[in-house]
């Protein structure tokens, strides 16, 4: 099993010498504990690891906080902390009685709750960093770098590696971007993924919503798994599974909170007044999604109803892993308004919107921006737009419009 190196580590080594309590929060396996453990190696600092996973230590925790951090000093690691929030009142102490830059190195697995927290006890104290699941310059260890719409970055991209190929990209879509996959540490993709629902149902679904039927609750996250790409819709959802809406609304809640699906909101102004109001549905993971949907290899997937869908939630994970990853909230948005018209992605940074189409093609033309033109109307200047397709070679197709293989993603 080998080591992935991580793109957010020179931004956790940075900031380890600014604040007392690194907080990294995601879902089950995406390799918090293994990257914060690789960032203390390689700064040579001697730490204690404490997994709150450990029965004792987790009642020692939520009884008796001071004591725990008597017997574990810091600098100490602190992994599945969510199942301890007793600790962030003591942590907060300590940090005001002037604990040091990089004491508290904290992990877990329910995103909202332990921001939430944080931001009660240690705000301003904290750096709050959500981890996903590995994006493709991780897995192929090539620079990191936050999406961006220079020309010189794709250029330097491919300069680094060829673009994958369509069947390279389904392929990667099945298997799915869980470090433990491509380390080479789990093969079986089926008894991987059916345990990580298992545990996931049993560990976090049930701390989140109590005695849920786990195997209702897995239909469901079938159910959500087939609207991926999609705009949200709740009722369709709990009709599917045989729920009432506000339960599916709660269900739903769940699975975002604990970092498997994420939404983007649709993009609107004060001159863009006519457009939709729900958020899309995506899932962090496709090898989950794909697993949830019953795809199980490249071939099929690629030739099948959901290729297009799986090529528009994988782009849409990837780039958001981009910004996760640099520690800046994503500022994705979709476009789509009463007439139909759409845009995949609109990205809205220095003053300027910037419209995204993806296509599962590999030959891109103009006429599919039509609809870019639509953000001419938004009181924010349009900037360079680009289509993320299955193209060999970055390119433009104008002045204003990058071909973007979703391979150098």
């Amino acid at each position: 099993m080998r080591y992935i190196d991580r793109s957010m580590e020179p931004l956790i080594g940075s900031i380890a010498d600014e604040f007392s309590v690194i907080l990294i929060t995601g879902p089950r396996q995406v390799g918090k504990s293994t990257m914060l453990e690789h960032v203390l190696e390689k700064r040579h600092e001697p730490i204690e690891v404490v997994t709150l996973d450990n029965l004792t230590d987790r009642q020692l925790a939520a009884t008796d906080p001071a004591m725990f951090f008597q017997v574990h000093r810091p600098p100490v690691m602190v992994d599945e902390v969510q199942y301890a929030p007793e600790l962030f009142s003591e942590i907060k102490m300590m940090v005001d009685r002037g604990a040091p830059p990089g004491s508290f190195w904290l992990t877990g697995s329910q995103q909202f709750k332990l921001m939430e927290l944080a931001g009660e006890s240690l705000a301003g104290r904290a750096a709050v960093l959500p981890l996903s699941s590995l994006t493709q310059v991780e897995s192929l260890g090539l620079a990191p770098g936050v999406f961006s719409f220079d020309i010189d970055f794709w250029k330097q991209r491919e300069a680094e590696t060829r673009p994958r190929s369509v069947t390279e990209l389904f392929s990667a879509m099945v298997t799915g971007s869980m470090p433990g996959v491509l380390s080479g540490k789990y093969s079986n993709l089926p008894v991987f993924y059916e345990n990580y629902i298992r545990t996931y149902i049993e560990r976090d679904v049930r701390r989140l919503l109590g005695n849920v039927d786990a195997l209702q609750y897995a239909y469901f996250m079938r159910a959500v798994a087939a609207r991926c790409a999609q705009m949200l819709n709740v009722a369709a959802i709990a009709e599917d599974v045989g729920i009432r809406q506000e339960k599916a609304k709660t269900w739903l809640s769940a699975l975002e909170r604990s970092g498997i699906i994420f939404y983007l909101h649709p993009y609107s102004n004060n001159q863009l007044k006519r457009t939709v109001k729900a958020p899309k549905l995506y899932c962090h993971d496709c090898g989950l999604m794909a697993h949830l949907t019953r795809w199980t290899s490249p071939e099929t997937m690629e030739a099948g109803a959901m290729a297009g869908t799986f090529m528009e939630n994988f782009v849409v994970s990837e780039i958001y892993k981009s910004y996760l990853n640099t520690g800046v909230e994503p500022p994705l948005y979709y476009y789509r308004d009463r007439n139909a018209k759409e845009i995949d992605i609109v990205i809205e940074c220095d003053g300027e919107v910037h419209p995204i189409e993806i296509k599962k093609t590999a030959s891109p033309t103009l006429s599919m921006t039509r609809s870019f033109s639509v953000l001419d109307k938004s009181a924010i200047p349009r900037g360079r737009g680009a289509i993320i397709c299955a193209a060999e070679k970055f390119g433009a197709l104008d002045a204003n419009t990058l071909v973007i293989p979703a391979g150098l993603l």
